[in-house]
């Protein structure tokens, strides 16, 4: 298949897009776009992004809201990467991996991303693990799996609310502990109501 061609300004602006997810979370409005690309209307953001969805590189969801599918340019890591869903918001009563919740495809090293496992990145909120060299704001690559051993850092899904704790066992009861220097953070003891969805590989602190 022929390489798709980009131009230096939907390079600056596939850049702009893969920031902003990975620092807020979310893909910017056109407006956003506009000012950080130096346009002076939001048409002119609007005609890149749709050159962009024709390329590949975004998908509109049916909801409107825009999925970051992949960074063109990247082809000579390839070999050495797979794409990693970057998951936003949980919906409620959703699956974490539903089409929804997924915000960018991103290429991680295989090193990070061992196969044949399934990884998940998801963006840490809050404190409440910072003891354990998670802080806000953070990236976390998550293995996907339903289990976790005594001391894991595990993603728990609570009345459809994803949270990173140390996970505990004791008897019949589950404790997801926080690690943090914030004395405010309470363990949380549950017994089955919650959901583990995948244990935490390493923290990405910068992107």
């Amino acid at each position: 298949m022929q390489a798709t061609a980009v131009t230096n300004k939907e390079l600056e602006a596939i850049r702009k897009i893969r920031n902003s997810l990975m620092h807020i979370g979310r893909i910017p409005s056109m407006r956003e776009l506009m000012s950080s690309l130096g346009y002076r209307s939001p048409r002119s953001a609007s005609l890149i992004v749709d050159k962009l969805i024709k390329k590949g590189v975004l998908r509109r969801k049916d909801d409107g809201n825009l999925q970051f599918l992949k960074s063109l340019g990247d082809d000579t890591t390839r070999a050495q990467t797979v794409d990693v869903p970057l998951v936003g918001m949980v919906s409620c009563g959703a699956p974490m991996l539903a089409e929804e919740n997924i915000q960018a495809k991103i290429p991680v090293s295989t090193k990070l991303a061992k196969p044949p496992h399934h990884y998940f990145l998801l963006k840490a909120k809050g404190d409440s693990m910072d003891q354990r060299g998670i802080d806000d704001g953070d990236l976390v690559l998550v293995r996907q799996q339903t289990t976790a051993k005594n001391n894991d850092i595990v993603v728990a899904l609570i009345d459809d609310e994803a949270t990173i704790k140390e996970f505990r066992i004791g008897g019949e009861i589950f404790i997801l502990r926080p690690r943090s220097r914030n004395k405010q953070h309470q363990p949380i003891v549950l017994t089955k109501d919650f959901q583990i969805q995948g244990v935490v590989v390493t923290t990405i602190s910068e992107f």
